[in-house]
């Protein structure tokens, strides 16, 4: 069964691919696809603002587990604006997508 419904799945990649036109990073932007391919196989579904998923699983890919740095070329505040999500909601989300990875 697939827990993530497609448009879900859509909506995300929309905005992990806007972050990644403005920012490009090869590396980091295989490892976030790798990510949402993998979060689709979860048990549970995901649910709640996508833009929040998108922030939270470029958060969790772009920083160790047990020391958060942020997203690389965003001050947390222009995170925030960018993704539109608060850095709380992010951070969240980011420790979700660890709990589901097993980062």
């Amino acid at each position: 069964m697939q827990a993530m419904s497609t448009q879900f799945e859509s909506d995300c990649q929309a905005k992990l691919d806007k972050y990644f036109a403005a920012h490009p990073n090869p590396s980091m932007q295989k490892q976030t696809h790798k990510t949402l391919r993998l979060l689709r196989a979860s048990e549970k579904p995901l649910k709640g603002n996508t833009s929040a998923w998108a922030a939270g699983i470029l958060y969790a890919v772009a920083n160790d587990a047990r020391i958060p740095f942020g997203v690389p070329g965003f001050l947390n505040s222009e995170f925030e604006a960018f993704m539109g999500v608060r850095m709380e909601m992010t951070q969240k989300r980011a420790a979700r997508v660890r709990q589901l990875m097993i980062f």
